[in-house]
């Protein structure tokens, strides 16, 4: 499996005009490989997740293609892209309570969407029931409610029905936001479980959380304002980041064992911009410290070292 995006721009309309949420986005992703992907509030990950598979009506693509093992996706047309979801490319949303109809059980849920896709329900299940098994999930949920599960559950339900058809790229969406901490590891345990299994090529891991990505990814890459700063190996990002905004955001995380009574961890001053009009050249120079004269033009995203891709003036 390979993907590959090339220039990728997507906009959502409002009534103030197009909200430029990705603009100019190319990277690539290997076969096997999970990649994380951080960044704060608003720096377009959701975005760039959905895109690829076209769930959001209010998207517009605006320019770019992305390829999944050599063919493009159509990600401008919405009923094109039915052929590929799930099948092709699958997500598991944010919150599994809001992806599962209460009104129905979770063995019915399952079964309306294989038949939607001419399959038939009976030669699934011995799968089904093996997977939901490797999650540690028994049978007999298949005849609940989702308001029976756990939150916990109900996530690793959803992670299953995403899997099932063998999708070559996942894309999980903050899906351990709304766990404890004992669940959210066992879910990103099972993540990793469903690449080694062979039950999909490769995945993005989109979080908040780099602590947690760090632990599952192999490489992680990270947005600021609808761009892209910086993808390395995941040891290599966490240890030395280059790209002033991942220091920083590296160094606002607490580190386990370590006691803050004498000082405070520090935060990144100031605000992202409005990507309704963003600035021209870096979009981070107004936060960073090392701005300088040619940060106004906008720095190219290129690799400096061998799978290490940085988007900086100040890194050559």
């Amino acid at each position: 499996m390979s993907l590959t995006v090339t220039g990728l721009k997507v906009y959502y309309r409002t009534l103030r005009g197009d909200v430029k949420a990705l603009d100019d986005v190319t990277f690539s992703l290997a076969d096997g490989e999970i990649m994380g992907l951080a960044g704060e509030s608003g720096c377009g990950k959701t975005t760039l997740g959905k895109s690829l598979i076209r769930l959001d009506g209010r998207m517009r693509h605006a320019g770019g293609s992305v390829e999944l093992n050599g063919v493009e996706l159509p990600i401008g047309e919405d009923a094109r892209m039915t052929e590929f979801r799930y099948g092709d490319v699958s997500l598991i949303p944010q919150y599994g309570m809001s992806a599962l109809n209460p009104t129905r059980k979770i063995g019915r849920m399952i079964r309306e969407l294989l038949e939607s896709r001419g399959i038939r329900y009976a030669t699934i299940r011995p799968e089904l029931e093996h997977r939901l098994a490797l999650v540690g999930l028994d049978d007999g949920v298949l005849d609940r409610y989702p308001m029976e599960l756990s939150g916990g559950m109900k996530q690793r339900a959803v992670m299953v029905i995403s899997t099932l058809l063998n999708p070559s790229l996942l894309i999980a969406d903050e899906i351990t936001s709304a766990l404890d901490v004992s669940t959210q590891r066992a879910v990103a345990e099972a993540l990793v479980g469903f690449r080694d299994h062979g039950f999909v090529d490769s995945m993005i891991v989109i979080t908040h959380d780099v602590s947690l990505v760090y632990q599952i990814a192999d490489t992680i890459m990270v947005m600021y304002a609808g761009k892209l700063a910086e993808k390395a190996p995941a040891e290599v990002l966490v240890s030395s980041p280059r790209h002033p905004y991942t220091q920083q955001l590296i160094s606002a995380l607490p580190e386990v064992g370590v006691r803050y009574q004498g000082k405070r961890l520090s935060g990144i001053p100031g605000s992202p911009p409005t990507l309704l009009d963003p600035p021209a050249g870096c979009r981070f120079r107004d936060r960073c410290p090392l701005a300088f004269d040619r940060c106004v033009e906008e720095p190219p995203f290129v690799e400096t070292e061998a799978g290490h891709f940085v988007a900086c003036w100040k890194v050559g």
